[in-house]
């Protein structure tokens, strides 16, 4: 299982990639795709189908034996987009020599110095001319070798680096691209890479959304191999984990719901983010399919329960004192699960006990975090899904180190253990 979740993080450099590669999964377990534009039609227990967003979010539903309104619903929720570059449009920089560097903005909260000197290539969706303006066609890109670099500058030349440097987003942390060699080149040499990789004409191609990536593969190490390094570990480990519960389960009484959300990483505010009202949506929508109304629904909401899975801080043995002294979960020792008393996170004593339940009945451990009382924490998807579907849950993670970093590191066990959590939770 661990080397499928390596493929998965090698294969998923950005959202749409993995969207893409999670609705592979679901279709070859048996899910249908549809169209949200069009009717739902009708509802029958043991459906099971997905909708995208966007091409970045994408919800998979599998209809239980009872009514939405008698059983409710299980849903696991977690985010595929990460801290990352977006490349900006007219995004080449002509410089001396014939170097070109990209323009870039940075996405979310990245640790910017952890790009540095590393090989990066890029990803995303590129926007090409379709049958009217209405509706063009998106292809995928993934450049599956090492394309640019950013580049520190030498210690001679500042040496107070080891000291702590503030970078500029606007100059420091702009890429190489390439060395132009011939005038046709000149403003081209990005357009050139995308039109190859996709077989397309220039004047074809309308826009893109493309991002930055790690170019080198995600790998174990460790003594017995117990770490897992790579790029995006949050949040796609949980999302795989979800993935894995859902297509190895079996029908059940209430209807399960595997949801993943894009663009947490800048506050969920966006159609396919956590704070849309498009999930909320789609089960009012399975509702009514199955004749129960908007009376079912409240009734289903009322009897959910929701995992929103997202990767927590483990404790670092350099940094101990950034930990709470009594609450500092560590890699291997099991899913974590999350409480602030500010309600950044969705738990509560309910809902912990619920989950650590869950994880006891699978045969896993469970461990709880909560933030140093001086240290500032982050927020996740659990609160800002319930302002719209107002559910009780959970959050919860597996602990990580260097959360944000261009490369994160995990445990292999922990991974094996979330999928087992998960699957207990569906399959009860």
């Amino acid at each position: 299982m661990i080397k499928r979740l390596l493929d998965f993080l090698d294969a998923s450099p950005v959202n749409f990639l993995a969207v893409r590669n999670i609705a592979d999964r679901l279709q070859a377990a048996g899910y249908r795709a549809i169209d949200a534009e069009q009717p739902l039609g009708e509802v029958r227990e043991g459906d099971r189908f997905y909708v995208t967003k966007n091409d970045s979010s994408v919800y998979a539903f599998h209809i239980g034996h009872r009514p939405l309104g008698e059983a409710g619903f299980r849903m696991i929720c977690a985010h595929c987009d990460s801290p990352t570059f977006r490349i900006k449009p007219n995004a080449e920089m002509s410089c001396e020599g014939g170097i070109v560097k990209l323009n870039t903005e940075v996405y979310g909260g990245p640790i910017l110095s952890t790009w540095f000197d590393r090989p990066l290539t890029v990803a995303g969706r590129v926007i090409v001319r379709g049958e009217d303006a209405f509706h063009p066609r998106t292809l995928l890109l993934h450049v599956k070798r090492p394309l640019l670099q950013i580049c520190n500058l030498a210690i001679h030349f500042n040496r107070d680096v080891n000291d702590g440097v503030k970078l500029s987003r606007q100059k420091d942390t702009l890429p190489l691209l390439g060395i132009v060699t011939d005038e046709l080149e000149k403003g081209n040499l990005l357009m050139n890479v995308i039109c190859s990789e996709l077989h397309m004409a220039q004047d074809e191609i309308l826009d893109f959304d493309l991002y930055l990536a790690d170019a080198t593969p995600a790998c174990t190490f460790g003594v017995h191999n117990e770490f897992v390094s790579s790029g995006r570990l949050d949040d796609l480990s949980m999302c795989y984990a979800g993935l894995e519960a859902m297509t190895a389960t079996a029908t059940t009484d209430a209807t399960k719901v595997l949801a993943i959300f894009d663009n947490e990483e800048t506050g969920s505010q966006t159609k396919q983010g956590a704070g849309s009202p498009f999930l909320a949506m789609m089960l009012r929508r399975i509702a009514l399919a199955q004749g129960g109304g908007e009376e079912a629904f409240c009734q289903a909401v009322e009897r959910a329960f929701m995992i929103s899975a997202d990767n927590a801080h483990a404790w670092h043995p350099n940094y101990s004192e950034k930990y709470d002294p009594t609450n500092h979960p560590v890699m291997g020792g099991g899913p974590v699960i999350k409480f602030n008393a500010a309600q950044k996170y969705a738990s509560d004593a309910v809902s912990a006990a619920v989950f650590a339940e869950m994880c006891r009945e699978a045969g896993v451990p469970s461990q709880r975090f909560v933030n140093h009382s001086d240290v500032a924490g982050g927020s996740t998807l659990g609160n800002i899904l319930a302002s719209s579907l107002p559910v009780k849950g959970v959050d919860m993670g597996n602990a990580i180190l260097a959360m944000h970093s261009c490369r994160e590191t995990g445990s292999t066990a922990d991974c094996l253990y979330a999928v087992r959590a998960f699957t207990r939770f569906f399959e009860d």
